[in-house]
C-alpha cells in the first residue's frame, strides 16, 4: 500500500483548482489584499475568503490582519513537498522506462540473431 502524506494531499487539493492557482500566480508578483485578490476572480467575497482559507490551511499562503484590511502573502517553500514528491515519481518512472527499453532492445536484438 503507498504511503499518503495528508499535508501532501492538502497541498494537491489546495492546487487543483485554477482559481486558487490564480491567487498563487497573483501573489508570487507581491502580497496582496483579499479585495484585491477577489476583484478579478468575478466570485463574491465569501467564495474568495474560502479558497483563501484552502490555501492557508495548506500553507501555501499566510494572511495578516492591520484594521479592516487583510492581506495575503505566498509561501513559496511550501511547494517543496510537491516537487519532492513529484521528483521521486519521476525517478521511479524513468528507471522503469529504462528497464521496459532495455527489455525490447534485447528482444529485437535475439530477434536478429
Amino acid at each position: 500500500m503507498a504511503k499518503h502524506d495528508p499535508d501532501l494531499s492538502l497541498l494537491f487539493h489546495a492546487l487543483a483548482d485554477p482559481t486558487r492557482r490564480s491567487i498563487l500566480t497573483r501573489l508570487a508578483e507581491t502580497p496582496a489584499r483579499v479585495t484585491d485578490l477577489a476583484g478579478p476572480t468575478g466570485l463574491r467575497l465569501p467564495t474568495v475568503m474560502r479558497h483563501l482559507s484552502v490555501l492557508e490551511e495548506a500553507g501555501l499562503i499566510t494572511t495578516s490582519k492591520d484594521g479592516r484590511i487583510r492581506t495575503c502573502a505566498i509561501v513559496p517553500e511550501a511547494l517543496e513537498p510537491a516537487r519532492t514528491w513529484l521528483d521521486e515519481q519521476r525517478a521511479i518512472w524513468e528507471a522503469r522506462l529504462d528497464r521496459l527499453d532495455a527489455f525490447v532492445m534485447d528482444v529485437m536484438k535475439e530477434r536478429k540473431e
